[in-house]
């Protein structure tokens, strides 16, 4: 899982193989250590949920994910679309994007071709 932190924005993108144990039930982790000030660790697990959620602290986070909108995700892929959510937190809601790595999907999957009724026509 990469985790990437930017003012009110956390993404998380993950590879195939961490989707598919996502989807099997397992928690992820991603856990960086700071030596004397201890470790970061983020975990992310699905939820029979509507809505994504926070828990923990900063030194240990937790992300649930609806299990629903995750499995509609996986349906599509490959694809460079993720899913998003707005989180509302004490100061500033906080941006959460999670995406399927795209390459890793189309190594995986292959391809896939539009077909005609997805053809967009110009006139």
């Amino acid at each position: 899982m990469k985790v990437q932190i930017q003012s009110q924005s956390l993404r998380l993108r993950i590879d195939e193989s961490e989707l598919a144990r996502l989807l099997a039930g397992e928690v992820l982790e991603n856990q960086t250590w700071l030596g004397t000030p201890g470790a970061l660790s983020q975990r992310l697990q699905l939820h029979d949920t509507a809505e994504a959620l926070l828990d923990g602290d900063t030194h240990a986070l937790m992300i649930t994910l609806p299990r629903e909108e995750v499995l509609a995700l996986q349906a599509r892929l490959p694809c460079r679309d993720g899913l998003s959510f707005v989180l509302p937190t004490q100061a500033l809601p906080l941006q959460l994007q999670f995406d399927v790595d795209v390459r890793d999907s189309v190594r995986q999957r292959g391809v896939q071709r539009r077909n005609s009724s997805d053809a967009v026509s110009i006139s």
